[in-house]
């Protein structure tokens, strides 16, 4: 488990602190290394309070990591780049926040709670910004290609037991 980042995020929000940070790949939490095919690449990200324009205290953030992911065509080691970016609203009104989010579906909004863990942000966006099947456009793999020029099409196989059946 990788070791939190804790912030009061009203305080960080009120006091428009800012938040910049890199690490590697290999310092997140398992959850993110189950879906990489390695512990390989860096995460860069930045997090910002701020006070939004109806006066709610909000957090900005944004994120860029190069990782590597397994190809689902070749198996090979495919590198990717997660880019994200986002603001989190606080309310520590649950009715204050299901009337903001019923005003505007967009708005992403959570309860302030006393402790945010910036880095499950992180994770949480990182693991959410990559592919479901992750492919090379191209895979190059001479192999592939030789297997797929070896095997019969089945359609034709089929074609000549009817003709050799009738």
């Amino acid at each position: 488990m990788s070791n939190p980042i804790l912030i009061d995020p009203l305080a960080f929000a009120r006091d428009g602190a800012e938040f910049h940070k890199e690490l590697s790949v290999a310092d997140l939490d398992e959850r993110v290394h189950e879906v990489l095919a390695s512990t390989a690449g860096a995460v860069k990200f930045t997090l910002a309070g701020f006070v939004d324009r109806l006066r709610r205290p909000s957090l900005r953030y944004t994120l860029t990591a190069s990782v590597e992911l397994s190809c689902q065509r070749c198996l090979g080691v495919m590198p990717f780049d997660v880019a994200s970016d986002g603001v989190i609203t606080l309310f520590t009104s649950e009715a204050k926040l299901e009337d903001a989010v019923a005003q505007d579906e967009e708005l992403d909004a959570i309860m302030a709670e006393d402790e945010f863990d910036v880095l499950a942000l992180i994770e949480d966006e990182i693991i959410m910004g990559l592919p479901l099947s992750a492919k090379h456009d191209d895979c190059g793999s001479e192999h592939l290609e030789r297997a797929k020029a070896d095997k019969p099409n089945p359609f034709a196989v089929l074609a000549t037991l009817k003709k050799s059946g009738s």
